[in-house]
């Protein structure tokens, strides 16, 4: 995965946000999925546009302190999960 690839929410992916976390419903498939705060803040990032990984990035880094390289892995390790579960899809580069 790139810091230039796109993603966008999946059409089956419901969002609301349950005591201070966000919690994510698959329609297909049925599947809960909890983020914390920084993936409560990735998800909102996403919002309803196609996102470089880099922006997602971006919006954490200006909510978060934490070094980017950090940010980055942690980015892209919750995409790829995303990708997995169906919440999102590969929107290009």
């Amino acid at each position: 995965m790139q810091m230039t690839d796109k993603i966008a929410a999946s059409e089956d992916a419901v969002a609301r946000e349950v005591s201070g976390e966000m919690v994510l419903l698959n329609l297909e498939s049925g599947q809960y999925f909890g983020l914390n705060q920084v993936g409560g803040a990735v998800w909102k990032a996403l919002g309803d546009a196609q996102v470089s990984i880099a922006e997602l990035c971006d919006a954490v880094e200006a909510e978060f302190d934490a070094p980017r390289g950090v940010i980055e892995a942690d980015v892209t390790e919750l995409v790829g999960q995303l990708l997995e579960h169906q919440l999102v899809q590969n929107a290009g580069s």
